[in-house]
């Protein structure tokens, strides 16, 4: 009974806080604009029973799918969304592992400081530490003081209201995503192992990728996950510090749903957005699954 609650639990967590929201943005897609508050009409009648789930079956359209495909704007949202948060990604993880790797290596008692200085951001206010940054990137700001004082540039850069200014928001928010799992990867990873290939004649550059980057490999997966994902759907870090060319679908889903209020096309794009996620994460979990058959 015990282990049937234990079991239950989580199923039920996930349940009342994915699926179910899920399948009201999936009605709500499937729903007609409309003038009225909230701004759709349902075109699923429960209240009618069956013969409503009947109607509705028969009538079934996908007319704010299509849709999506007919505008150029929501695919080149979604490739530049893509493009964005790949990017975003491989930099978090060159910059993340050797933080890491260092942390793993450091003596025992300084890893908790470095651990803590690590977390230290999550303390301040998300919003407030973007915020930061267009203080930092403006034209006027510490970053262009600081360079125009030192002689290494005549006039202000322009970073803020660009896609790099999006990258440096994007990897400094997202980099202890990345270098957590890394860590507690790097932690484990036995010393005696890269020892005895070096005993076998390898340098410690052919040992670092032949024995620590393989054995790794989960925490790397894990960090670029946990970064790739929210950043295809990342809406703050564009909308302050990114400018007009910015295109990412974040945005795109903000302005549908609160500038032009077109709820069914907004949850269309919902809906895509969170299968572009899954699909990747399904093959992964798949792949992991016919290697662990394989090995056993």
């Amino acid at each position: 009974m015990r282990r049937a609650v234990l079991i239950l639990l989580p199923y039920t967590w996930l349940a009342a806080l994915f699926l179910v929201p899920f399948l009201i943005v999936i009605k709500i897609s499937l729903s007609d604009t409309a003038l009225a508050i909230p701004p759709y009409t349902p075109t699923l009648d429960l209240t009618q029973g069956w013969e409503g789930i009947r109607t509705w079956w028969a009538g079934l359209d996908f007319e704010n799918f299509v849709f999506l495909t007919e505008d150029d704007l929501y695919w080149k949202a979604y490739l530049s969304s893509l493009k964005i948060a790949v990017i975003s990604t491989l930099i978090t993880l060159s910059i993340g592992y050797p933080i890491a790797y260092g942390m793993a290596r450091a003596p025992e008692e300084w890893r908790p400081t470095l651990m803590m200085l690590v977390i230290l951001p999550f303390w301040t206010s998300f919003l407030i530490r973007v915020y930061a940054w267009k203080a930092i990137l403006s034209k006027e700001g510490f970053l262009n003081q600081i360079l125009l004082a030192t002689g290494l540039i005549d006039d202000p850069l322009i970073i803020l209201n660009t896609n790099t200014a999006v990258y440096i928001g994007i990897v400094y928010t997202y980099l202890p995503f990345m270098i957590l799992p890394l860590y507690a990867a790097l932690e484990k990873l036995d010393g005696a192992l890269l020892e005895a290939a070096e005993d076998l004649g390898c340098s410690r550059l052919s040992a670092f990728w032949l024995v620590t980057v393989p054995l790794s490999k989960q925490g790397i997966i894990a960090g670029c996950f946990l970064v790739f994902i929210p950043v295809v759907g990342e809406f703050v870090i564009p909308a302050l510090l990114g400018g007009s060319e910015t295109l990412m679908i974040g945005k795109v889903l903000w302005e549908e749903f609160f500038s032009n209020r077109d709820w069914p096309v907004a949850s269309a794009v919902a809906v895509i957005l969170l299968a572009i996620l899954i699909i990747p994460i399904v093959l992964f979990l798949k792949n992991e699954e016919k290697q662990r058959e394989a090995e056993g």
